[in-house]
């Protein structure tokens, strides 16, 4: 009923409607938002369960939103982007305001550029891209077996080739790196996004990260991170922001890196939680423990693989499990993509596979550096369907 209602909304009002696009702000909650818009607080935020209320705390400095206004200014619609897969929309409907959560319908962009270092590649790709996301994953992802202000010389080259999603034609969401070459004292270095979505160097070897250890050893994985899922109860679209464990009541909850806990306590549908803040804006979560380990408490520091707490069934919980979280300056992120106990070694079928996967990224290298390919923002697109149905898409144009 919903999507008529808001095929019908957008279309009888297309020519006196209007969408404005905003950038979320640092330090803006989304109270702060309802409150700013004059929107009701009971009905968009307390009325909500917990799950939901929860989910607007997800909101992030920079993300753009969008809000559709009829030739009053009155608001209509509004669509509150979360993370890369859901977002909030805010629609009114016979003379009331309703809250629910979508997926983002989002079109994906491969693009190269290819440059000459002349400061540093930071710096150089910023210049060149207007991305400091793009300069922060290529930096990242060198780091540890680079050093650049040793070897690196002005005018070595360098070549990034990546994927960008876009929403409503604009660009959303981090970019993915796919492949990056860069060259210094006539040696090229590779990195290669592999299909089990880890990096590698030219030689098959991972590419070292920030390496979690696993934190309920031997438990078997209940259900996986997902930035949308259709409950199959509630019949509503949820996230679950974490991995969970089963394992048995008591199982000992390890740390899974080092670190200092930032809190110890009880939280919602958390039930009893712990949250330990690591380095490089890391923080994980472990939740619905049965009870923390002796001297586990808010200030402590911790180290990898130190026991903590043990699993419990608390907060919002069907049965025995630790429900664990992984988040990077706040934004939760998958786990799985980052924790591993070693550096993972391929076997010979996978390393059959990388091998064929690396001859195509460095036939896409240099067709990049043949073509001398430079960074260009997508053209703005027209909208081909009604602006906020959540079947809306965008065309862009096809990679280069």
């Amino acid at each position: 009923m919903i999507r008529f209602f808001i095929l019908f909304l957008f279309t009888t009002t297309l020519f006196s409607a209007h969408v404005e696009r905003f950038r979320w702000d640092n330090g803006t909650t989304y109270l702060d938002f309802l409150q700013k818009e004059k929107l009701p607080i009971k009905g968009l935020y307390y009325n909500l369960d917990k799950d939901d209320q929860r989910l607007t705390e997800e909101m992030r400095a920079g993300v753009h939103y969008q809000i559709l206004k009829d030739n009053n200014d009155e608001i209509k619609q509004i669509l509150l982007p979360l993370n890369d897969e859901l977002q909030i929309h805010i629609y009114k409907n016979n003379g009331s305001y309703h809250f629910e959560a979508i997926p983002i319908i989002s079109t994906t962009k491969t693009q190269a550029f290819t440059l000459k270092i002349n400061r540093s590649p930071y710096l150089d790709i910023i210049k060149e891209t207007g991305s400091k996301k793009l300069a922060q994953i290529f930096v990242a992802n060198f780091k540890h077996s680079l050093n650049f202000k040793i070897d690196l010389r002005k005018g070595d080259t360098l070549v990034m080739i990546y994927d960008q999603k876009y929403r409503l034609g604009e660009p959303f969401s981090m970019p993915i790196l796919k492949t990056a070459m860069i060259e210094m004292r006539g040696k090229k270095h590779f990195i290669y996004l592999n299909k089990d979505e880890r990096y590698y160097d030219q030689k098959g070897h991972e590419v070292e990260g920030f390496l979690l250890a696993r934190p309920v050893r031997g438990a078997r994985i209940s259900s996986y991170f997902t930035k949308r899922r259709w409950h199959p109860i509630l019949h509503k679209w949820k996230a679950h922001l974490g991995v969970d464990y089963a394992a048995r009541r008591g199982t000992p909850v390890v740390a899974a890196g080092s670190g200092r806990i930032i809190y110890a306590a009880r939280m919602g549908t958390y039930g009893n939680l712990i949250k330990i803040r690591h380095a490089d804006g890391y923080e994980t979560r472990y939740a619905h423990l049965k009870s923390f380990r002796r001297g586990i408490h808010r200030g402590k520091r911790v180290k990898k693989g130190q026991t903590i707490a043990y699993v419990g069934t608390t907060g919002r919980s069907t049965g025995p499990h630790l429900h664990f979280e992984l988040r990077k300056h706040g934004r939760a992120i998958n786990p799985l993509k980052v924790v591993q106990v070693t550096t993972k070694k391929l076997r010979a079928k996978e390393m059959k596979a990388f091998k064929k996967l690396r001859e195509q990224y460095n036939k896409s290298i240099e067709r990049t550096l043949l073509n001398n390919t430079k960074y260009k923002k997508a053209p703005k697109t027209k909208k081909v369907c009604y602006f906020f149905n959540k079947s809306c898409s965008t065309k862009v144009s096809t990679s280069p």
